[in-house]
């Protein structure tokens, strides 16, 4: 296999970068849009922006990506990492790339001194949620979305 590298996202990654993230938005049933991979790109790149991007990266070419961020948890007093979005180019996956990308957030979570990294993936994800069974603590909290403006 040829050696994987996982960094902090470069500005010279946006096109790599860029074809990973449609094609995580289009895996999640997302409408495609210029303006959010535009958006989110920005955010990565902009310093101090909360929003923070990693790469794997083999033979020069960006083949796996995790947008993250800080959260703060005040029921615990503590920072947490939130694993927002994280992707394999498809004809690379079951190499270990999702696998180097969580593990790289883990240690930048200890070296920031965070008390956990958080994901949440789709119930119907069965084969990322064979890699995350082995790596992380399944939880049994459930998810909810309110819409600004809808009255229910």
């Amino acid at each position: 296999m040829e050696a994987l590298q996982v960094r902090v996202v470069r500005s010279s990654d946006r096109t790599g970068w860029k074809t990973l993230f449609e094609g995580y938005r289009d895996f999640y049933g997302f409408e495609p849009s210029s303006d959010v991979v535009d958006r989110v790109w920005n955010w990565l790149i902009e310093p101090g922006h909360e929003s923070c991007g990693i790469v794997a990266e083999i033979d020069g070419r960006v083949v796996g990506l995790a947008n993250y961020r800080k959260f703060p948890r005040p029921s615990t007093g503590t920072v947490g990492v939130w694993l927002d979005d994280l992707f394999t180019e498809p004809t690379f996956r079951g190499r270990g790339i999702a696998r180097a990308l969580i593990a790289e957030l883990d240690i930048v979570a200890a070296a920031e001194g965070c008390s956990v990294v958080r994901w949440i993936t789709k119930d119907d994800n069965h084969r990322a949620q064979h890699l995350y069974d082995a790596i992380a603590q399944r939880t049994n909290w459930v998810v909810y979305d309110q819409v600004p403006g809808d009255d229910r």
